[in-house]
């Protein structure tokens, strides 16, 4: 009997990942595999909101296997499936849809985003938290990784939960985020949240000229070389936190006393993420060039993971009654 947590996640292929993909999420998956039984789904469906594209939505979602094999996902420790895969996700969708308002989706952030940008808004888009649901209920997990940002969709997910054991007897666990405080906020180059829909990002996989390029662009103050700065306030020193651990308290130092400028601080750092980066970005080079890999992981993963979906709709559709 596995008596370890259970862990989910669910990753939209809508394009490659940056630095902090991989410190926000992509990291906790590898960590936090050794000890909870984890499942990750590539999150096909919802990336259908924006990709209309069969052969880009193929593409990506091959890239997004190998990036994840890349930095250390294990399938044999983990259930690597795609959502489009089960039809249990978007079944389960549409038995929350039929017990949830209207009023209560357009609190979504998504949802509010995009009104306010004056956006035509899909019914997909506006539905995404009655899908993310299921997704996340369909496994009964005990921890969802999330961003700080994303926290509300584990709080619709606990709301739907609730609302169907009050309906139909006690069906769903609650889940719990899992938002660890110190890689709540990546930073970008521009300062702001690192997001390829603001283009500040820092690509994980690049050549190492484009790292270096996107490194060296973070914006800093006007302070110079000599004077002292403030490490907590330095959108560089942020990601020396992650990737110069062993001269971090070095850095540090001459931050305060006046003793480094902006230049060397990102050339350190960029010179950082390229030793860090280089393993990985090997080991999905030799990845990508074995025939049948990505096949065998996701269909290994398919009958895992319809294991336990098709089991809790079996019990979904008794409460309901439609069996």
């Amino acid at each position: 009997m596995n008596t370890k947590k259970r862990l989910l996640s669910g990753v939209k292929p809508t394009g490659r990942p940056h630095v902090g993909n991989y410190l926000g999420a992509m990291r906790q998956f590898v960590d936090l595999a050794k000890s909870h039984e984890s499942f990750v789904f590539i999150a096909d469906y919802h990336a259908l909101n924006t990709i209309h594209d069969a052969s880009q939505m193929r593409q990506n979602t091959i890239d997004l296997i190998l990036d994840y094999l890349a930095i250390g996902l294990d399938p044999k420790e983990v259930v690597l499936f795609k959502q489009s895969d089960l039809a249990e996700h978007t079944e389960l969708c549409w038995i929350f849809n039929t017990f949830t308002t209207m009023p209560y989706l357009m609190r979504a952030h998504a949802y509010k985003d995009a009104q306010a940008k004056n956006k035509e808004i899909n019914v997909g888009t506006f539905d995404y938290p009655m899908l993310m649901s299921a997704d996340i209920l369909l496994y009964e997990p005990d921890i969802v990784p999330v961003g700080a940002d994303q926290k509300q969709h584990v709080e619709y997910a606990r709301d739907t939960a609730e609302k169907f054991n009050t309906l139909f007897g006690d069906t769903f666990k609650l889940p719990e985020p899992h938002i660890p405080k110190e890689i709540a906020i990546i930073p970008g180059v521009d300062g702001q949240k690192m997001s390829k829909s603001y283009n500040n990002t820092i690509p994980l996989f690049a050549d190492d000229d484009v790292i270096r390029k996107a490194t060296m662009s973070i914006v800093t103050d006007s302070l110079g070389v000599e004077d002292p700065k403030d490490p907590e306030k330095c959108n560089i020193f942020a990601l020396h936190k992650h990737f110069s651990k062993d001269t971090l308290s070095e850095i540090e130092k001459r931050y305060r006393e006046g003793n480094i400028g902006y230049k060397e601080s990102k050339e350190r750092l960029a010179d950082n993420i390229v030793k860090f980066v280089t393993p990985m970005r090997e080991l999905r080079s030799e990845l990508s060039k074995e025939k049948g890999l990505i096949e065998k992981v996701l269909g290994e993963g398919r009958e895992k993971a319809h294991t336990v979906a098709s089991a809790k709709m079996q019990e979904v559709k008794k409460k309901i009654g439609v069996i």
